[in-house]
């Protein structure tokens, strides 16, 4: 299924697939950094010090590097790191998407379902803007 194509006019049948029912207890911000337990918004839960209202890009790449990622990441696999990619219309952000192991991203769709894609763009476009940055950090090699 396509979801609005007004939201997403660049998800096609070939370019996602979904991977989950909706649930409204987390958002992409939250997905994008693995915790499906709490809605990820300023005034709700954010990892940094910020005003209720504060949505502008700058915010969402500050919390990201409060959680260990840093800016000017490519769209490409690189072992040894993972890789979330950020969203903005004009000076706000709007989506947050990560990378999977295979290379595939994976979003989460406002209150609705979770879904694989083939690119980062694939879920901009709409009213989630577009890719602003792509973030990463070093994953912990295990002991």
């Amino acid at each position: 299924m396509i979801p609005d194509d007004d939201l997403f006019p660049r998800l096609t049948e070939d370019n996602h697939r979904q991977t989950s029912p909706p649930d409204v207890r987390y958002n992409c911000i939250a997905w994008s950094v693995g915790d499906t337990a709490r809605w990820w918004q300023p005034g709700y839960y954010w990892p940094v010090e910020t005003g209720r209202e504060d949505c502008w890009i700058g915010n969402l790449i500050e919390a990201f590097r409060e959680l260990g990622y840093r800016e000017g990441a490519d769209e490409s696999l690189e072992p040894g790191f993972e890789k979330v990619a950020v969203y903005a219309s004009g000076i706000f952000y709007t989506h947050a998407a990560r990378q999977l192991a295979s290379g595939k991203w994976t979003s989460k769709l406002g209150k609705a379902e979770d879904i694989e894609h083939d690119q980062p763009g694939d879920v901009a476009g709409g009213l989630d803007g577009e890719v602003a940055d792509i973030m990463n950090r070093s994953i912990a090699a295990p002991v």
